[in-house]
């Protein structure tokens, strides 16, 4: 199945994931206009009234980019969405998404055909995130157009599935724009997520580190001074399994060797669990490839000098 044009002629096969609190304007826009997808959770944008300021300054600053650089054109952005039950802002932020016709959607924490209908009416295209290939198939027969297969490793919250068996299971019976998260933090990642049969490499810890990202510094300086056994898996701050930071844990006052396993029907990504957990830093296991802070642009341009000498290596 070929791509969903939005999806094709990118100068480098990357989604930057949406991070919560932390991915703005100003980072998905650095991304897009350095070649790769960026992305950014609806949610980031408080009071909700914002999200139509943050999606104004993306389509406008695209639009110019692309007017100023019609050789290099910016690549797409995606706004995420938590279809979860616990997220009582989805039908406001979904309208301001309809409003400014974003062009990708990437739904998490539940597959809806009518927010997949909803987006295919403005002609976007929905990437689901799945941690198993029982959810990708329910998240495809709902009406997703591609997915996101959350591997071992990922920053945030992020399944137990090694990335071999995950895209394996998926492409036997799905040919349809695949993506990769999990512990994907220099080009050769990149390249080899594409050799196991993934569309694009979907990278989110890395980009924390960028001058763009809305993290602390210690949080930035924290990644770029771990490694992954500086990872500890837990689901008490959201009720889901996510990786984080043990260093936060840490300072938060608490054994990230020790923690409780938190009720997963008490889900929270609103206000509360903003503000209670605001310092767990949430981080992917392929940190160790991550060396410095730079500016967005900069990041990516390492990735697609490394994506490049991986090919030759291997040509």
């Amino acid at each position: 199945m070929p791509l969903p044009p939005v999806l094709q002629s990118l100068p480098l096969p990357i989604i930057g994931a949406p991070l919560f609190i932390i991915s703005n304007p100003k980072l998905v826009i650095a991304q897009c206009t350095a070649g790769v997808v960026g992305a950014m959770p609806a949610l980031n944008a408080r009071p909700a009234e914002q999200l139509d300021e943050w999606l104004a300054e993306i389509t406008e600053t695209l639009a110019a980019w692309n007017r100023d650089h019609p050789d290099r054109p910016a690549a797409p952005f995606a706004v995420n969405q938590i279809v979860h039950k616990s997220n009582d802002r989805l039908e406001h932020d979904m309208q301001m998404c309809a409003k400014y016709k974003v062009p990708i959607v990437i739904t998490s924490l539940g597959a809806r055909t009518d927010i997949n209908d909803a987006v295919h009416g403005w002609g976007g295209v929905v990437m689901h995130d799945i941690i198993n290939n029982t959810f990708a198939r329910k998240a495809i027969e709902k009406g997703a157009d591609g997915l996101v297969a959350v591997a071992a490793g990922a920053g945030g919250h992020a399944g137990v599935k090694s990335p071999f068996a995950l895209v394996a299971e998926i492409r036997e019976w799905f040919d349809g724009p695949l993506a990769l998260s999990g512990a994907i933090s220099s080009g050769g990642a990149v390249l080899a997520a594409r050799a196991m049969g993934a569309d694009f490499a979907y990278i989110g810890s890395a980009f924390i580190a960028t001058d763009e990202a809305r993290a602390a510094p210690a949080y930035k300086q924290m990644i770029v001074e771990s490694t992954s056994d500086d990872i500890v898996y837990s689901s008490l701050f959201t009720g889901v399994h996510g990786n984080y930071l043990k260093g936060s844990i840490r300072n938060a006052g608490l054994d990230p060797d020790a923690l409780a396993e938190s009720d997963p029907s008490k889900m929270d990504f609103g206000g509360d669990a903003r503000k209670a957990w605001k310092d767990i830093w949430g981080c992917g296991q392929g940190i160790a490839a991550i060396k410095e802070v730079l500016p967005a642009r900069a990041l990516i341009e390492r990735l697609a000098r490394e994506y490049e000498a991986a090919r030759l290596r291997l040509a």
